[in-house]
């Protein structure tokens, strides 16, 4: 295929994607109102009685569960647009690696959904629970409606992207970016990065960072355990299934070749020594004459 061939095949791909997108979008958003409900219901539970979220722009009734639509549209689409990213570069791709990456494209959206509703149903009761607790007794917990939806979907996301970490240490593996002997070795650093990045991803208390941390250091065990089914095999030399001291055929007729060579060397020497043996013969008899 031509350059502008790929271009056009990307153009269809994306187009597809959209139109997926779309489609899913408007199944959901005229029960967008419903499933926001479904959303706060951690933060609801944990409210004072009689309290309930707020909305403090104009717009935001509107606006907030219009782009919570969009995003879950994006989220429930993840198959297809996957999909449509392996049959795109499925053709450059050999065919023992399409057979490895079909399992990993699988694996890594089951583990995504896993870690967004990981998320919901034991980070953010644990979560909005703590921050509920913490304020001081004349401030009302009210959360915005907007800003409530970022924190979900900023800490969902993150989870999600978290528990793609055996897919990432697969793929650094498979593809001889490091070894599994050097990925053990620095286990320790690999801990103190995963409670690093809960910092990061999390409020600011310690339980969200271990519910995010202990999670990743446990999937990054897993994907030790399952690499080696992934991991390349170095081409070995071709032996003798007998003997393997035994030379293959193939050197054993390269030395029958080579020999043959060498006596045709050693008969030309010789052909060659009896002719001058002739000539000097013919030198002496000219000479007596």
């Amino acid at each position: 295929m031509t350059f502008v061939q790929h271009l056009i095949e990307l153009r269809d791909k994306l187009l597809h994607s959209v139109i997926a997108i779309l489609i899913i979008f408007i199944g959901i958003f005229p029960f967008a109102n419903e499933v926001y409900g479904f959303i706060a219901a951690p933060i609801i539970s944990v409210l004072p009685s009689g309290t309930n979220i707020i909305a403090i722009g104009v717009i935001s009734p509107f606006l907030t569960p219009l782009k919570m639509a969009l995003i879950f549209a994006v989220y429930l689409a993840m198959p297809y647009l996957l999909y449509q990213i392996w049959s795109f570069i499925a053709p450059a791709l050999y065919k023992h690696e399409r057979q490895m990456i079909v399992p990993l494209i699988v694996s890594s959206t089951i583990l995504f959904y896993a870690g967004i509703l990981f998320s919901f149903y034991v980070v953010f009761p644990v979560i909005f629970g703590f921050l509920s607790s913490v304020g001081p007794s004349i401030v009302d917990f009210t959360p915005d409606i907007q800003y409530y939806l970022d924190f979900v979907l900023k800490v969902s996301f993150a989870f999600g992207v978290a528990f793609e970490v055996p897919i990432a240490t697969i793929l650094l593996i498979m593809f001889n970016i490091t070894t599994i002997e050097n990925l053990k070795k620095n286990r320790p650093y690999v801990v103190i990065g995963a409670f690093v990045l809960g910092m990061l991803l999390t409020p600011p208390d310690i339980i969200s960072q271990v519910l995010i941390a202990i999670p990743m250091w446990l999937l990054f065990e897993a994907g030790l355990i399952f690499a080696p089914m992934f991991k390349r095999k170095s081409p070995t030399e071709p032996t003798n299934d007998n003997d393997p001291t035994e030379p293959s055929k193939d050197s054993r007729k390269n030395d029958a070749n080579h020999n043959d060579e060498s006596d045709d060397e050693d008969w030309d020497d010789e052909a060659l020594d009896a002719e001058m043996d002739k000539i000097d013969g013919e030198f002496d008899k000219l000479d007596k004459d």
